[in-house]
């Protein structure tokens, strides 16, 4: 059946298929993130507790989620060929509700970032406005296989880490918090790009050019793990140069179990990328953390 079938058999979106359309499992990392943020900052928490939580709920089920309904419409015709059992393409989520879905969550985003104070309404904006030039056209930079990830990396680790900070501490982060917030968004370009894995086949037949399309699998999973370790080197020659050296060693612990599951990674990497992206991302994330817990006496 093809897409435009599928969107004319309901009336209304199932529950189920609009809690699938915002994807839960992807709203971890800026959670994640925002919790670095905030660690980062070293604000004590009392007393904040609804705004952290307020905080969370917005990077992760409201922002990440809207930016998920967002590409799932603008993908719809992408996802008939990948995934034809998604929401939209399936007919679970019929008409255009998919984008009305996408559009309220982004209104709703807004609001909420109006709530967080100058700073979190700021990266509200410019996490919205990036989750629309990402998935839908004339810009959809999703077309890119170096832009459209390092675009997502910069969503959903960087802005969130310096949103939180930010927020917490009512005012711009230092330097030092700067500087790994945007090393491990940019190391997040790798986790994105063996992502496109999944979608090799509906991305090549629809023109988006991913590193897996344009590299082919093999080479595009070592662009993305030399991506994904590059930064933390740097994050753990930081450390050490600003004398936290147990902390570098926690990172470069974590890092060293990741070359273990490249190794892996790399004998098969089309099959072994949603392996990867469950133990070699769950690895780096927890780098973040201990990197964030170094940086608390720097704010």
């Amino acid at each position: 059946m093809s897409v435009s079938e599928n969107l004319h058999t309901r009336s209304y979106p199932e529950p189920a298929a609009a809690l699938q359309l915002l994807k839960p499992i992807t709203w971890f990392p800026p959670m994640w993130a925002y919790l670095c943020g905030i660690v980062s900052s070293g604000v004590s928490p009392t007393g904040q507790w609804g705004l952290i939580l307020l905080g969370v709920i917005l990077a992760g089920p409201v922002v990440c989620g809207m930016s998920q309904a967002a590409n799932d419409w603008c993908d719809r015709h992408v996802d008939a060929i990948n995934e034809p059992y998604r929401p939209i393409p399936s007919g679970r989520i019929p008409g255009r509700w998919g984008l009305y879905i996408a559009l309220a969550m982004s209104v709703l985003s807004l609001a909420i970032g109006w709530l967080l104070g100058p700073w979190g309404f700021g990266a509200t904006v410019l996490g919205v406005a990036a989750a629309w030039a990402y998935s839908a056209e004339p810009v959809r930079l999703k077309k890119s296989g170096w832009w459209g990830p390092g675009l997502v990396g910069l969503c959903y680790e960087g802005l969130p880490w310096f949103t939180g900070a930010a927020v917490l501490s009512a005012g711009a982060p230092s330097l030092q918090i700067v500087a790994i917030a945007a090393l491990y968004a940019i190391g997040a370009h790798g986790i994105m790009t063996l992502n496109d894995f999944k979608a090799l086949e509906g991305d090549r037949q629809t023109g988006v050019n991913s590193l897996p399309v344009t590299l082919g699998p093999r080479r595009a999973a070592q662009v993305a793990c030399a991506v994904m370790a590059v930064p933390q080197i740097l994050v753990i020659a930081l450390l050490v140069a600003w004398d936290k050296p147990i902390h570098a060693l926690g990172v470069a612990a974590v890092l060293a179990v990741q070359f273990w599951a490249m190794t892996i990674l790399f004998k098969d990497p089309k099959g072994k990328a949603p392996w990867y992206n469950g133990t070699g991302v769950a690895l780096y994330v927890s780098g973040m953390m201990i990197a964030a817990f170094a940086l608390r006496g720097f704010s």
